[in-house]
């Protein structure tokens, strides 16, 4: 029954749902997905979603609240989008969690969190964001001037390459936070210097890494979700996908020895080729033209100043040769806590469950803590 309104009129009663019901929704033209307890109808909306319509898919059918909360640091401003979504509520018998998740883990995890806010421990100091920033033109301006007075001899290069090596990997680490919307209260600042770091001072694209990286932070190392797990038949990673390339006869390399060349593939070629192509690709595709000026800036600016030490053709193979050392850099830092988790086929388990942390946190879990499920103890002495 519906409640009685001001002018005496029956407000429309509220659409009750079960998980049940709420499941059958998971498809790419029919998406439902619930936030607090309310039921919400995406399926239109995803095609409009700012973070791209893979990353809100990802979660239809489940529970999304601690994803939403993740992604979205001004909760109120999101508000007002929801509300045209609302199609009713959970049904009061069922729980807040779908399929079993673990209700008292997810609970402890949302108190954690509050009391991280309440420490402060989310907002970013923008001294220390800006000296960041400062040591990365630094070393910019000393790779110049190690050329510029010393000549291009081959330990001066070398300098060179190891200043540059520095200042790109720093730079990465940098725009990620960025990319997060950490440093800066308002979004839209952190679009901009984004765009700056990774578009200015990389030649790389925002729009690419976060289409990218959201979708890993929301589905990690779960396959055909997590786009850093699909890696176009080079590698076959954890323990179900080398079966299925078997039961298929997919043979495109000999995976049997993958651990053995991993080292010779993946480090000195992330960078260089996969992840060079697929931006310049991935720009011209999506006619993303803001981020493609932005990436047209960097190697202006780079041939402007290398050139008149080593050529074109020798400012390319010195380029190639940055990335190559910068891409050993990120594979090592990046992939050695990510592919030595669980990668497998989607399994629902809740927010924290699914995300990667150091092996030193998931080695010292509780023997009654069963694999994939994270003490929230351990998060917070990770903190």
């Amino acid at each position: 029954m519906g409640k009685g309104g001001e002018n005496g009129e029956c407000e429309k009663p509220v659409a009750l749902y079960s998980w049940e019901e709420i499941q059958k929704h998971n498809v790419k033209t029919d998406q439902w997905l619930v936030i607090e307890r309310k039921v919400y109808n995406i399926s239109e909306w995803v095609r409009r979603h700012p973070g791209g319509a893979r990353v809100i898919g990802h979660y239809a059918g489940e529970d999304a609240t601690d994803p939403f909360r993740a992604f979205h640091p001004d909760y109120q401003f999101v508000q007002k989008f929801l509300k045209p979504l609302l199609i009713g509520e959970l049904a009061p018998e069922e729980p807040s969690q779908d399929r079993d998740k673990n209700a008292q883990q997810i609970e402890d995890f949302r108190a954690l969190r509050k009391t991280a806010e309440d420490m402060a421990l989310f907002n970013g100091d923008p001294v220390f964001f800006s000296l960041y920033l400062g040591h990365i033109l630094l070393l910019e301006v000393l790779a110049w001037f190690t050329l510029w007075y010393f000549g291009t001899g081959l330990i001066s290069t070398m300098i060179t390459i190891i200043l540059l090596t520095t200042s790109q990997a720093q730079a990465g680490w940098l725009q990620h936070d960025f990319g997060h919307l950490s440093v800066f209260k308002k979004s839209s600042w952190n679009h901009v210097v984004h765009k700056f770091v990774i578009g200015h001072l990389k030649g790389a694209s925002a729009n690419w890494w976060n289409h990218r990286h959201f979708q890993h932070h929301a589905k990690p190392n779960i396959f055909r979700k997590d786009p850093d797990v699909n890696m176009l038949h080079v590698f076959v990673l954890g323990d179900t996908q080398p079966i299925e390339y078997g039961k298929k006869k997919l043979k495109y390399l000999p995976y049997n020895y993958q651990h053995e060349y991993f080292f010779l593939i993946g480090p000195p070629l992330l960078i260089p080729i996969y992840f060079t192509i697929q931006i310049i690709k991935t720009m011209i595709d999506r006619r993303d033209w803001v981020d493609l000026i932005w990436s047209f800036s960097y190697y202006i600016r780079y041939f402007y100043t290398f050139v008149p030490f080593y050529g074109v053709l020798g400012s390319l193979v010195f380029l190639n040769t940055i990335r190559f050392f910068e891409s050993h850099w990120f594979v090592w830092v990046t992939q050695m806590n990510h592919i030595a988790m669980e990668i497998d086929k989607e399994k629902y388990r809740d927010w924290l469950s699914c995300q990667p942390v150091s092996h030193n946190a998931t080695s010292q879990l509780p023997q009654d803590c069963p694999p994939g499920e994270i003490s929230v103890q351990q998060i917070w002495c990770e903190l």
